[in-house]
């Protein structure tokens, strides 16, 4: 069996915050019955979906992490869970994925690599770290300017910034056209520097970079349509 993990996205109309603010607090208890799930984070997003100190009261995110691609396929098509966030969603994006390079850890979760090095994209990346308090103000300094770059970045097809506490814990989900657009990215400017920094300082306290092969890519986030 495949390891194969479920992104989603949400943004809600203002009618549907309170039931959007509910998800956070149940946190993962609604999902300790579905079959085949190993790991849940259910996320909060920055201001307007970016990474962002300031947190969004209307969009959200969703990481699920299933055994196999069927159970994965299952929970998408066919879950009462993903057909609420469906109901209370003005937009609802997701996507299936499948590692094929991870680094470090979510939780003390590590993500299996299931999948070759693709030799044409699309390709998808999840980034993210618990930083120490001691380093927060600093991390946040850098910020910023990794943002606007990645918003203008060549070849980023998507972009959103999601946590699971404001400040000190938090994602980066990307989507890309090719491994050469992200490496473009990741290697240069106020990114590159920003990781410098903050591997040298030692702002985490635990990270995880994965690069992934994305499938079936569909719905609406931030007003662009993905098929």
């Amino acid at each position: 069996m495949q390891e194969t993990s479920v992104l989603s996205l949400m943004n809600y109309p203002s009618s549907s915050i309170p039931w959007g603010i509910s998800r956070l607090v149940m946190g993962k208890y609604p999902f300790k019955n579905i079959p085949g799930i190993k790991f849940v984070k259910v996320l909060g997003c920055g201001k307007h979906g970016g990474f962002d100190l300031n947190p969004s009261f209307n969009k959200q995110g969703l990481l699920c992490v299933f055994d196999s691609m069927e159970r994965a396929q299952d929970f998408l098509n066919a879950s009462s869970i993903i057909e609420n966030y469906k109901k209370h969603s003005s937009e609802f994006f997701s996507v299936m994925l499948q590692a094929y390079s991870s680094k470090g850890s979510w939780s003390n979760n590590t993500l299996q690599v299931t999948q070759e090095a693709p030799s044409k994209g699309p390709i998808a990346g999840i980034t993210r770290a618990s930083i120490k308090f001691s380093k927060a103000s600093e991390f946040w300094s850098k910020a910023p300017p990794a943002q606007e770059s990645l918003e203008r970045a060549p070849g980023c097809l998507l972009a959103a910034g999601v946590g699971e506490a404001p400040y000190l814990r938090q994602a980066t989900f990307t989507m890309w056209e090719s491994t050469v657009a992200m490496d473009q990215y990741a290697r240069s400017g106020a990114h590159l520097e920003a990781i410098q920094t903050a591997y040298k300082g030692e702002f985490f306290t635990e990270s995880m970079f994965t690069r992934f092969v994305p499938i079936n890519p569909n719905g609406i986030w931030r007003g662009k349509q993905y098929v």
